[in-house]
């Protein structure tokens, strides 16, 4: 009884919680999906060429089928290849329009974080008023004034989305000022400019990588809202938002291929671009790891 009484508690197999493993099962399929669309949109225009103004009543609003895998559009045009070369130009705008952010945003964020003081507070509290007005507002006043084209939509994305490098940028200089090894490059001569060039922005490249690519989606589906309002390429251009506004029309005849085909390409796509960033996000700072979107 004495036992029993003194026999000592069992361990608790319970130990303290460890952050989840990196969901790396996520990376190769998003990998596969964005390798075979890169490869699509570059190989298939080099050997098909779209003719926008092409029209063949005699084939249109066809379903799907053997000769037309996502059918035919209300002028007889292929809804396939109208979404390759669709997704080449929501492509090509995001990743210039992310660059563009990227640059603008590293440079302010940098000479917020390395200035400080009353410099500092004047950029933050720009930066804070921007951000209060919505993106695609903002975007429509930005193309409005340059008239729609696809400059004037990658302009006004890379003005309207480089708040949050900016805010990254401000924020890791900030923390990397309070290191020794900075304190050791100051005390050695080195100028301002050359702690920035030489320790503070190599050290922050990672962080303004992974905020460029996860801006490309955000800017792609920006592309694409002000497309499908008629602010961005010509109407018989192919576009997503173009091939989405346009299929509005069919959906009333029963067209459900021509709005389904472009939405599923662009979800899917940037889904896939998401993926690949939140995995890539997990292994830059594992201890903040959170579930993925997929």
């Amino acid at each position: 009884m004495a036992d029993l009484l003194w026999r000592p508690a069992p361990r608790s197999r319970l130990t303290a919680a460890s952050p989840p493993r990196s969901p790396k099962w996520r990376l190769l399929p998003s990998a596969i999906i964005l390798g075979v669309v890169a490869l699509t949109v570059l190989v298939v225009p080099l050997f098909v060429e779209l003719n926008e103004q092409y029209v063949d009543l005699a084939i249109a609003n066809q379903p799907p089928s053997a000769g037309h895998l996502f059918g035919t559009d209300e002028l007889g045009r292929d809804v396939l290849l109208r979404c390759v070369y669709a997704l080449r130009v929501s492509l090509t705008v995001g990743v210039v329009a992310a660059l563009i952010s990227a640059l603008v945003g590293t440079a302010v964020g940098a000479l917020a974080g390395s200035i400080g003081g009353w410099f500092d507070r004047i950029l933050m509290r720009v930066v804070d008023a921007i951000a209060s007005v919505p993106h695609l507002l903002l975007g429509i006043v930005i193309v409005a004034i340059l008239r729609p084209s696809l400059s004037a939509v990658i302009i006004s994305i890379a003005l309207t989305h480089w708040l949050t490098a900016a805010r990254i940028v401000r924020s890791e200089v900030l923390s990397l000022r309070t290191r020794p090894f900075i304190d050791a490059a100051i005390v050695g001569g080195a100028s301002r400019l050359q702690v920035m060039t030489r320790h503070l922005l190599p050290n922050v490249a990672p962080q303004v990588l992974l905020a460029t690519t996860l801006m490309v989606p955000h800017a792609v589906w920006h592309e694409t809202a002000l497309s499908f309002l008629g602010l961005g390429l010509p109407p018989h251009a192919a576009s997503i938002g173009n091939m989405i506004n346009d299929a509005q029309r069919s959906l009333l005849i029963g067209g459900w291929w021509m709005s389904l085909a472009p939405g599923l390409l662009l979800i899917i796509t940037t889904l896939a671009v998401s993926g690949v960033s939140g995995v890539w996000r997990d292994r830059l700072n594992p201890k903040r790891r959170t579930e993925l979107t997929w």
